[in-house]
């Protein structure tokens, strides 16, 4: 389906995080309302009054950081976008992959179209038509604190300086524009900084990931209840009265979700009383879970301000007619930062009771199934090895859940004496739900081999059923070892496309 296609995203309100990915992700059509053009012209107009009274303001015709005491003529202001270009476009190594680079230009417009920056609205015209025509600049993803060098390379596209990829192919920027039918523009007065300047490359990365994060939190739950259904646990642990009295309201909702996968399960009718107590990987998931989402939804409170904010520096207040160019430290990325490092915690929680979980399936001692999940064991090893996938896959999640927002290096001779390093929480988020969605498909996968072990008169739940029909196409039954990774991958998709967590919801529900 083309972006034309597509129904249109129209900037110049607030913008929801579906919103957001669909354009990133999807190539959703992307529009400006009359009142964001209203907004950025009349701002371009404050600010060319501003320049004609000679006022000096920071970042428009003085030089930048350590150099702001620098002033700049007004010949020189043209140059001066040019350079601070090709001076900062200094990301280096392999590149981002499209959707960030798609995100991060509509970032870009999300936080210039507030109307608070000075900048062209022909300006933002050409990112807008970058994304629509299918232009994704080339950007290295390494090396950034939290914005300038990455943005550089991206607004260095405007100018026809730089690469860019269209129809699949990187070429050199000029060329790239010339076959979208594009012109290169020049830029001015501020412009050059407000382009690289703000949060927007660590709030766009990291709104990919959260978002990805939300969608795999709900798929363990229901990964999670098909666990605690094909091993014989007792939902009694799940009891609303024994939530209520603990009334976090996201473990409440997770017993929930589970109660109600499994509330026609005849597995789960007759296992009630098979235990007196299941493990914690069993028994604790409402209250592991439940954290762990807390953590995830404080963040998207936190990322839903944040994509509908100014963070340029310096800001132009419109309305105050005698007022210059506003300098303080909205390009700060703390909030997405923590949040996101946060939220790195939370999942990588959710992983280590999945591994557990997943422990508890193949292991003959705890399943009361045959080792592995395979008859025929020694001469077959079944499902041993992918969790040991897990446990590498794990290993790096507990070392990207360090936070990267507790280091600071002063860069800009001092100007920038502390740093955020928002842009590396929001690069490893990327890396740590991936690895979160393949833990959570090989769960799935050992559950969905454990079911056929279940004794033909006890039928699994409509919502587990819903599953393992989904999965079937993609994945065959297991006699004898086989070659287990292409099965993995299709679980995984499933879970990051949404599948999983639609075939549910189709059959019993939205999930809290």
């Amino acid at each position: 389906m083309t972006s034309q296609q597509l129904k249109g995203v129209t900037l110049g309100s607030t913008m929801t995080l579906e919103e957001f990915v669909s354009v990133a992700r999807d190539g959703t059509y992307v529009e400006f309302s009359d009142t964001y053009r209203q907004r950025v012209e009349h701002s371009r107009s404050l600010l060319n009054k501003r320049m004609k009274q000679g006022r000096v303001m920071y970042g428009v015709n003085t030089g930048f950081g350590a150099l702001s005491t620098q002033v700049i003529s007004t010949d020189q202001t043209k140059q001066l976008q040019r350079n601070i270009l090709l001076s900062h476009a200094a990301s280096v190594g392999e590149p981002l992959e499209e959707e960030c680079v798609r995100a991060i230009m509509l970032m870009v417009l999300q936080n210039l179209g507030q109307g608070y920056s000075g900048v062209q609205l022909r300006t933002l015209e050409m990112y807008r038509e970058l994304l629509n025509r299918g232009v994704t600049p080339f950007v290295p993803r390494e090396g950034s604190v939290g914005y300038l060098n990455v943005e550089a390379h991206i607004a260095l596209v405007l100018l026809g300086e730089g690469k860019a990829c269209i129809e699949g192919e990187v070429m050199p920027a000029k060329d790239a524009l010339a076959k979208a039918g594009l012109e290169p523009v020049e830029l001015a007065a501020k412009e050059g900084l407000a382009l690289i300047n703000g949060t927007t490359s660590p709030t766009a990365i990291g709104a990919l990931a959260l978002y990805d994060m939300v969608k795999a939190a709900k798929s363990a739950d229901i990964i999670a209840a098909m666990t605690l259904e094909v091993l014989r646990g007792t939902t009694r642990a799940l009891d609303d009265r024994l939530m209520s009295v603990r009334p976090h309201e996201q473990q409440r909702n997770t017993a929930s979700n589970i109660r109600r996968m499994l509330e026609d399960s005849m597995i789960a009718r007759q296992s009630i009383d098979h235990r007196l107590q299941d493990a914690l990987s069993i028994r604790a998931i409402p209250q592991l879970h439940g954290a762990a989402k807390k953590t995830l939804y404080d963040a998207l409170s936190t990322f839903e301000i944040e994509m509908n904010a100014c963070c340029d520096n310096p800001i132009l207040w419109p309305d105050e007619e005698d007022g210059g160019a506003m300098s303080g430290s909205n390009c700060d990325s703390s909030y997405i930062g923590i949040e996101l490092d946060s939220a790195c915690i939370g999942v990588t929680s959710i992983a280590k009771m999945s591994e557990r979980r997943n422990n508890r399936l193949i292991n003959t001692h705890l399943s009361g199934y045959p080792p592995f999940l395979i008859q025929g064991s020694g001469l077959n090893s079944g499902l041993m090895i992918p969790q040991y996938s897990q446990a590498g896959l794990l290993n790096d999640m507990r070392m990207l859940s360090h936070p990267a927002t507790v280091d600071s290096i002063p860069t800009c001779a001092d100007q920038e004496d502390y740093v955020a390093m928002g842009y590396n929480s929001a690069k490893k988020a990327r890396e740590v739900v991936k690895k979160l969605e393949y833990i959570l498909a090989i769960e799935l996968l050992s559950a969905y081999h454990a079911y056929p072990f279940i004794e033909s008169s006890l039928t699994p739940g409509s919502a587990s059923k819903a599953v393992l029909e989904r999965i079937a196409p993609s994945v065959s039954r297991m006699t004898e070892d086989k070659y287990l990774y292409p099965d993995i991958e299709a679980i995984k998709d499933l879970i990051h496309s949404g599948d999983i967590l639609a075939v549910v919801e189709e059959t019993i529900g939205a999930l809290h």
